[in-house]
């Protein structure tokens, strides 16, 4: 019998989270050798690629599908479950859609304690009824290192998705989570630690409830997860044709983060999310680059980056969203001032 309160899941892997995502670069290229698609009811495929993807079933009815899965980033089984579960259905709620139903995607060594993976599989399936879907089944193999996740599946109404797309000049940046995530598990406290799983494990359902009361005020929204806050942006502003302006000061931390950062902790998605937007970032001279890392910072189950209406974002704040920035114009840039 394993004691799974003393056990620890980053001891079986090399790497965990959304910092095991393939370099963005090296992605998009991949992609772009994809054929195209056909099909007039993919509303949201890879051309141009989005959080999920969207297919049409009615004129007001869309199936939002996405699948996200990693090897564990934190110790204990039960956070694990419960953060790649939340990691998943964000893509959904990035969208603007609601969960469904998922499938567990699953992987572990065949000497794996039993127990863990039993509680992997009890947190996720409980996070995913809170998201307001169930787990419907899934594919277990064998593998040398633990691998988690879920294909989730959502529905939207046709003429109501969040997009990357369509951000304006005057818009205010809106996020629904602290930074930090993977500086917080790598060398945060204790107490660090805990408050940034703490938020991997909050769902963003309330988050893009919030958004979708608001209709046509909301213009864009993706959700910041391996590419960290500049490679995500830069998403949304290069199709905005925009800069998209971040105020270093209003950019809400996980506890630990800003220190760890001053002290040369980074982490091993930091210089692949460099590598593919750095090019892209103008970092203000008051800064160093402790303060410019944090938006290369690879993120898992993070928050909801919105570029929505000035006349909304009060009404965000008061709901728990932080304004981080404004969109402005000129040529497409992140820039952290």
């Amino acid at each position: 019998m394993t004691d799974i309160d003393s056990l620890r899941l980053t001891e079986w892997t090399s790497c965990g989270g959304c910092a095991a995502k393939w370099g963005a670069s090296l992605l998009t290229s991949l992609v772009q050798d994809f054929p195209p698609a056909a099909d007039p009811s993919l509303l949201v495929g890879l051309a141009p690629f989005d959080d999920a993807a969207v297919y049409r079933i009615s004129d007001d009815l869309a199936m939002v599908s996405t699948t996200d899965f990693f090897p564990p980033l934190v110790d204990h089984p039960s956070d694990f479950g419960a953060i790649a579960a939340a990691n998943a259905c964000s893509d959904v709620f990035a969208m603007g859609g609601r969960v469904t139903v998922a499938v567990n995607i699953a992987a572990f060594p065949e000497h794996f304690p039993r127990e863990a993976i039993v509680a992997i599989f009890v947190a996720a399936a409980a996070v995913v009824a809170e998201a307001g879907g169930s787990i419907a089944g899934g594919h277990t193999i064998r593998n040398p290192e633990p691998i988690f996740g879920l294909a989730v599946q959502g529905l939207v109404h046709p003429d109501r998705i969040f997009r990357k797309e369509g951000a304006v000049v005057g818009d205010v940046l809106m996020i629904s989570k602290p930074l930090g995530t993977a500086v917080a598990l790598a060398a945060g406290s204790d107490d660090d630690k805990a408050a940034a799983i703490a938020g991997m494990r909050r769902l963003n359902r309330v988050a893009s409830e919030t958004l979708q009361a608001h209709g046509t005020a909301v213009h864009a929204v993706t959700d910041v997860t391996g590419y960290g806050l500049f490679g995500h942006s830069w998403d949304m502003a290069e199709r905005a044709r925009a800069v998209f302006a971040f105020d270093y000061a209003r950019l809400p931390l996980y506890p630990g983060v800003a220190a760890a950062l001053e002290r040369g902790v980074r982490t091993g998605g930091d210089p692949r999310n460099r590598e593919h937007v750095e090019q892209h970032v103008t970092i203000s001279p008051a800064f160093d680059d402790a303060e410019a890392a944090i938006g290369y910072d690879p993120q898992t189950s993070g928050g909801l980056l919105a570029a929505v209406d000035p006349s909304i974002s009060a009404d965000l704040e008061r709901a728990g969203f932080t304004s981080i920035g404004m969109v402005v114009g000129g040529e497409p840039r992140i820039v952290l001032q």
